[in-house]
């Protein structure tokens, strides 16, 4: 895809930001089935999930476009995209799950979005329980308590 940086440059500097900042998480796009895209292609993405560190992954099956270069290549098998992809989306939500489940326990600030839910430093989800309120903007000391799906729960600290 004519990326200017590569595989070792990505992994380097995940590790060198968390030297610097040791909470940081990363998300990527990742594309299943490029044109020309091998098994080991294929298996270096499922890598650099780990390699990386992802925590949050958006993936997509390629699918061409007519008037680019990649429409001119040759195509990996639909079938093949498609079962890469939910390959690639299952990892994606086994991280994401082990990540919410190490949050639990842990106080975090929550930058609140409506009254119910509001969002970490790392753009995590978070669900507050309780009575209370909260306004738009305002933030939060939550305790994490548990976890729903893509999202955390949280209760505030008195």
């Amino acid at each position: 895809m004519k990326r200017r940086h590569r595989r070792a440059d990505a992994i380097a500097f995940c590790a060198q930001a968390r030297k610097l900042r040791s909470d940081v998480v990363f998300g990527a796009d990742l594309i299943a089935g490029f044109p020309t895209e091998t098994d080991e292609m294929f298996q270096n993405s499922e890598s650099i999930v780990d390699a990386c560190g992802l925590t949050y992954l958006h993936v997509f099956p390629f699918s061409p476009r007519r008037g680019t270069a990649a429409a001119l290549m040759p195509q990996v098998p639909a079938g093949v995209i498609k079962e890469r992809a939910a390959r690639l989306r299952e990892k994606g939500g086994a991280v994401l799950a082990c990540y919410l489940a190490g949050q639990q326990g842990r106080t975090v600030d929550v930058l609140v979005e409506n009254g119910g839910s509001g969002r970490t430093p790392q753009f995590t989800e978070v669900e507050m329980r309780g009575t209370r309120t909260y306004g738009a903007g305002e933030f939060v000391s939550a305790r994490i308590t548990g976890t729903r799906s893509t999202q955390l729960i949280g209760e505030a600290c008195a």
